[in-house]
This record gives structure tokens, C-alpha cells and sequence, in this order.
């Protein structure tokens, strides 16, 4: 039995052309995957205030700084927040507002 699809050739064109695959899919899965976290979220949108060490993060956050310095260092490999060496201190802060555009657009879905 042969199947008939119900698209037409432009439609199924575009589907096929805009799907991801390959290494800009698997970029897709890796950037997304920094948004499963809840510790990673919450360093994020405190970040997206304000840039902060981690002294200050584990603080306002009441996160372990061992674990604020784990996730911190996923972040920056992710490229999603940025370093800042003041002396012996090292800001970070979000690499970009789409970062926290994200974010929002997040909590916009939610209803929220």
C-alpha cells in the first residue's frame, strides 16, 4: 500500500529545509540543554540583574559554592555568562541579552 502525503512539494519542501539536523541540531540540544537545570536557571536570571561573584551568588541564592562554581564553568563552556577578573575577584555576568530574552519568553509562555 502506498501512502499518500497529504503536503504539497513547496510545504514539504520548507519542512525539509527548515528541520535541523547534524551539527546545528546537536548545537540546538547543547544550548537548550543549560535551560533543564534548575540551578542553572536561577544563576542565570540572577545573573541577568546583576553581575555577581560567586561569593555572591552562593549567598543571594542560598547554592553551595562548589556547586555555584561547577555550574558557572557549564555556563561559560555554553557560552552563557561571561568572566571579569577585578584583581583577585572574578565577575560574571550574562553574555547576552538574548539570554535573558529567553528567559522572559519562558516565563511569557507560562502565563506567568
Amino acid at each position: 500500500m502506498t501512502e499518500t502525503l497529504l503536503l504539497d512539494k513547496r510545504t514539504q519542501s520548507l519542512v525539509e529545509g527548515y528541520v535541523p539536523d547534524g551539527e546545528i541540531l546537536q548545537s540546538l540540544v547543547r544550548f537548550f540543554s543549560v535551560f533543564s537545570d534548575s540551578t542553572r536557571l536561577r544563576i542565570l536570571s540572577a545573573l541577568a540583574i546583576s553581575e555577581m561573584c560567586v561569593t555572591d551568588i552562593s549567598r543571594v541564592l542560598d547554592i553551595n559554592q562548589t556547586t555555584v562554581s561547577h555550574q558557572l564553568r557549564f555556563l561559560k563552556d555554553a557560552g552563557m555568562v561571561r568572566m571579569d577578573r577585578h584583581g583577585k575577584i572574578i565577575f560574571y555576568s550574562v553574555m547576552s541579552d538574548v539570554v535573558n530574552d529567553i528567559l522572559l519568553k519562558g516565563v511569557e509562555f507560562l502565563g506567568y
